[in-house]
């Protein structure tokens, strides 16, 4: 199996993190139990994390599950560092904040010495020049994204969010070692929901992504673990050689 194959090669991770985009642990647990092996590494989100908290977290880190703590914390510094330190103690293998110097700064401090990686988030993917546009900003998202992205490297973040699309750029600035995550990502033929900049997950683990965020492509999907086997297959020959 693809899942074993990947398990039994750390340098090659399974690069797949499942969204449970839901507003209770029932209904996250559903698709939990549902995937069982097929499933290792989850989002929790705001919504998600609102209604149950940390102990959800807790609760599947206790399962052997990873969890990418998605929470984008913008804030004061103050308030930011410590919410970071609580999230540290959760078992979370990622958490979120805005790719911002002063919330970027406090959330270093936050974490203190917790093997929790911190992922900087550039520009949602939901979001497209004219949206900046009407921000304020008078750049591209190109252009943002790279500006947002030489900070986070150069300020000791482990890691980036962004839209797939900006991928191949972003890893050449971030560098080879740096966790690039790419939510926005859809096989062919699959709904693009509220998501505007979006490419498949070939394309995305092509262009240098380390994980893909895969929401409702298996979530809403009527058999999740054939959806996530398609998936897999999308991307065996790519994993053999990246």
């Amino acid at each position: 199996m693809i899942v074993d194959e990947l398990n039994s090669q750390p340098e090659l991770p399974d690069p797949l993190i499942f969204a449970l985009d839901f507003d209770s642990a029932a209904e996250a647990d559903k698709l939990v139990d549902a995937l069982g092996d097929a499933g290792g590494f989850y989002k929790v989100g705001m919504e998600l994390f609102a209604a149950a908290g940390p102990d959800y977290v807790r609760s599947l880190t206790g399962r052997g599950k990873r969890v990418f703590l998605d929470m984008k914390y913008y804030d004061i510094g103050e308030t930011v560092r410590r919410a970071v330190a609580v999230a540290a103690k959760s078992g979370a293998t990622f958490l979120t904040v805005h790719a911002v110097g002063q919330v970027m700064r406090a959330a270093i401090e936050g974490r203190g010495d917790s093997p929790m990686k911190l992922l900087a988030v550039t520009v949602l993917t939901s979001l497209d020049d004219n949206d900046l546009h009407d921000m304020g900003h008078s750049c591209t998202v190109s252009e943002l994204v790279a500006k947002r992205v030489a900070q986070a490297r150069d300020l000791g973040i482990e890691g980036i969010v962004a839209s797939p699309l900006e991928a191949r750029s972003i890893r050449q600035i971030a560098g080879p070692g740096a966790v690039l995550v790419t939510p926005g990502v859809r096989s062919r033929g699959a709904s693009q929901g509220d998501q505007k900049r979006v490419a498949t997950p070939a394309d995305a683990i092509r262009d240098g992504a380390s994980y893909l965020v895969i929401g409702r492509q298996v979530t809403r999907a009527a058999d999740p673990v054939a959806a996530v086997a398609a998936i897999r297959d999308e991307l065996s020959g790519i994993l053999c050689t990246r």
